[in-house]
């Protein structure tokens, strides 16, 4: 093992160390109906290079995980209240927020949901990519304009030359979403956080986004999170599966093991509710039940009103990530009755 020190802050890890690290992450918002739990004790790795895909219904938790990386939680009503988030060996939870977003400013980026509320209505797109360039490593106003049309044809925007002079509302959905992809690698991040980039638009340009981020990884070799409640979209680019739900990560593992033998109920009924194309005509299979609420969470499993495994054991005692039996020891599942669940298949 080996000691690294940064500041004040030391942190013991191995020659193979994960680029982020993050453990027991505890996060809650205080409204006006109470104090509710957006995080639950979430941990998970990503190494170097490596893509996670964080799953799950809307409400689950995916993105608060992707703004407490990135230390963008809404103040004062969000905060973290527990855990650490270790990036690169540095536990950024001990940190000064702006300290953590100096360092998100060229380590890590995040592509957002929405590209057109992210991007500035009175700017011309070029001028926007280029910011990063100008601010952060102080370049002229020519030169960064030079590198902002070189990222603008890597990510894939037609007639670039001519486009880079336009306003964020002459492009198209899938097109902005490319501008706001080429803003976030504008530095070279060592991570990106995708927090659900495909949401909204059509199949086609859902694939070609995934597609080109793919691509971006293979060619800088970035670590990347994709955030998606759309399983099918990120089944092809990601080595690893975070399923989550109500603030917990409930399975994990390589994807190919998560999706072809789910552990967990709720991971199966994600899988059953996709629509497939061999199956036209016929009906859904949607997951009993809506989400919980989160200042309300039902004793024991978060799932249990809505798993057909339920017992009064998952009615009083909350299930810890554990291996099944016949899975892999990196495939985990937060479920009493895992070897259950992959017997039923």
């Amino acid at each position: 093992m080996a000691e690294m020190r940064i500041g004040s802050d030391a942190v013991t890890r191995s020659a193979a160390a994960s680029l982020l690290s993050v453990r027991d992450l505890q996060v809650e918002f205080t409204t006006a109906a109470g104090v509710a739990r957006a995080l639950d004790g979430v941990s998970f790795d990503v190494s170097p290079g490596e893509t996670l895909a964080i799953l799950g219904e809307s409400g689950s938790g995916k993105s608060v995980t992707g703004q407490a990386v990135m230390a963008l939680l809404p103040k004062p009503a969000g905060s973290i209240v527990g855990g650490s988030i270790v990036y690169d060996g540095l536990d950024l939870t001990a940190r000064p927020v702006k300290d953590v977003r100096k360092l998100c400013a060229t380590e890590i980026a995040m592509v957002f949901q929405d590209p057109l509320s992210s991007l500035n209505p009175v700017f011309q797109v070029g001028y926007q990519v280029a910011e990063p360039f100008r601010r952060r490593l102080g370049m002229g106003k020519r030169e960064a304009w030079g590198k902002a049309l070189e990222l603008l044809k890597r990510v894939g925007i037609p007639d670039a030359e001519t486009r880079i002079g336009d306003y964020p509302h002459q492009f198209s959905g899938g097109q902005r979403q490319r501008i706001m992809i080429a803003m976030a690698i504008a530095l070279e991040p060592r991570l990106l956080i995708a927090d659900e980039p495909t949401t909204a638009l059509d199949v086609t340009v859902q694939k070609q986004i995934i597609a080109l981020l793919a691509d971006l990884q293979a060619e800088t070799g970035m670590a990347m999170i994709l955030i998606s409640h759309d399983l099918g979209v990120v089944a092809q680019v990601a080595e690893r599966a975070a399923i989550m739900y109500a603030g917990r990560i409930v399975e994990t593992g390589p994807i190919r093991e998560v999706y072809d033998r789910p552990a967990h109920p709720y991971t199966r009924g994600l899988l059953d509710s996709i629509p497939s194309a061999a199956e036209i005509g016929g009906r859904l299979t949607p997951i009993v039940g809506s989400p919980p609420n989160l200042l309300a969470l039902p004793s024991g499993c978060s799932f249990n009103p809505r798993c057909p495994f339920a017992t009064d054991r998952c009615r009083t005692k909350v299930p810890a990530l554990r291996q099944p039996a016949s899975r892999g020891s990196d495939h985990a599942a937060g479920c009493h009755y895992s070897e259950e669940v992959l017997a039923d298949a």
